[in-house]
């Protein structure tokens, strides 16, 4: 058995590694563990090399959307593998340059699966490990599917480290994964079938914008398929066969590669939890407001693992690492601030939200005022032939505050952060709209937007 530890962190994602860090740096003898290569999900499987892939299908849509105004798109064309070359040259290096910056924070760092023994007590491939302390920052994993032939899908680890990209596509789900993936791989000349469940895709998108964005879709040639249930996958002598069953019919679909984008759950099943007191559910680790776990005060838990009021995003993992560490240095029991986190999908246009929605400020009661713009045709979006874009703000019609924003256009993943900061320091429109911002740029719409 090692020494003790004043904290272990399990997970070497972005808010493990925060934590760590943080708490290193004020002394404390850190440890710090993870089967898989350090960094998580986002910097290596998910939102950073996802959007450099992206970068390829923002160029091959520029194109085209210029097409018939100067620009001559002939031969434009994306190189998978290289594209996919060019993705690596950031991911290959981030394990090794994050797990540097351990070390060199005094953290020692481990590889290979944890699993609690004690409350106080964790075991690394057969060796185990005390500490006061433990942060739970595991992430999350696709949720398991139950049809026949799910084993036959790859999920979106899979699908970011494809060497050659396949004609035809299925994806299961119609969240941020399926639609994201989708707009690339169109772009790179594939086939490619959204297939949801449900009649409302996006669902935490203001709905109106999310029927834009399915139109722009499959203007882009992607088909999405709403109230569609997938019971089979099977393959065969020429790829895939999925079959699937919609408003009481049968029909199969062909094709070479089928991806799993239908949600992730918490990644909690080789904890054992239970040896250490974790009281946990579907939506993890059950922790109080400061982040501690309701059953075993040595631990806390952060990000994805956790049972937070928190979005699944990274943002929000990093700060809630940061208020774990704080409270388990301090004593202290800060709740973390979700307010006005923005969230963005990252199709082309960008589909943005910060706020509440429409309908939940009417269930709610408030008295409000929708201020709805069609802004393909605005000067921003003219200059790059843009023909779907739209902004919807909704306003407090007593103190004029923003209570949400919703953007769907090109850049607008930018815009929405401004209207994040209004948001989270009470700003009113007016007060917004007296900003004088440089021209032309997106940033002066936002006064035209409220």
């Amino acid at each position: 058995m090692s020494e003790e530890y004043d904290l272990i962190v399990i997970g070497a994602g972005m808010a493990g590694t925060t934590a760590a860090n943080k708490c290193a740096s004020r002394g404390w003898r850190v440890g710090i563990v993870d089967a898989l290569p350090y960094g998580g999900t986002c910097a290596l499987r998910g939102c950073d090399p996802k959007k450099i892939l992206r970068r390829g299908a923002e160029v091959i849509d520029a194109a085209r959307l210029m097409g018939d105004k100067g620009i001559t798109g002939n031969g434009v064309s994306i190189d998978w593998p290289a594209l996919m070359r060019h993705k690596r040259g950031f991911t290959d290096a981030v394990p090794q340059a994050m797990e540097d910056e351990l070390t060199g924070n005094g953290v020692t760092t481990f590889h290979g699966t944890a699993r609690f023994t004690g409350p106080n007590r964790l075991e690394i491939d057969g060796t185990e490990h005390r500490a006061k302390r433990f942060l739970i920052a595991t992430g999350a994993r696709p949720r398991t599917l139950s049809f026949p032939g799910h084993e036959h899908l790859i999920d979106s680890t899979d699908f970011l480290n494809l060497d050659e990209l396949p004609q035809r596509i299925v994806f299961i789900g119609g969240g941020f994964i399926s639609f994201e993936f989708a707009h690339i791989a169109a772009r790179a000349g594939a086939d490619c079938v959204i297939i949801d469940h449900g009649d409302h895709p996006l669902r935490e998108f203001d709905p109106d914008l999310v029927e834009l964005l399915i139109k722009r879709s499959e203007q882009t040639g992607i088909r999405v398929q709403l109230a569609t249930t997938v019971t089979g996958v099977i393959r065969t002598a020429t790829g895939l066969d999925v079959t699937v069953e919609t408003g009481g019919n049968t029909f199969t679909l062909g094709a070479d590669l089928v991806v799993h984008g239908a949600g992730r759950v918490p990644d909690l099943d080789e904890l054992n939890l239970d040896a250490a007191n974790i009281a946990s559910g579907p939506r993890g680790i059950t922790v109080t407001g400061d982040l501690q776990s309701t059953t075993n005060p040595a631990v806390y838990a952060a990000g994805d693992a956790a049972n937070t009021p928190g979005k699944p995003l990274t943002p929000v993992a990093v700060f809630e690492g940061k208020v774990a560490a704080s409270n388990m240095l301090t004593g202290t029991t800060t709740t973390p601030d979700y307010t006005a986190v923005p969230t963005t999908v990252f199709t082309i246009p960008e589909l943005n939200r910060v706020g509440i929605l429409e309908q939940e400020a009417r269930d709610s009661g408030l008295d409000i005022e929708v201020h709805y713009n069609d802004t393909s045709g605005w000067y921003s979006n003219y200059r790059v032939g843009e023909t779907t874009a739209s902004a919807k703000i909704i306003i407090d019609r007593s103190s004029d505050r923003i209570l949400g924003a919703h953007l769907l256009g090109p850049g607008y993943a930018e815009l929405i952060n401004i209207l994040g900061l209004a948001i989270k320091l009470g700003l009113t429109s007016r007060q917004l709209k007296s900003m004088t911002a440089t021209y032309p740029s997106i940033g002066a719409d936002l006064a035209s937007m409220l």
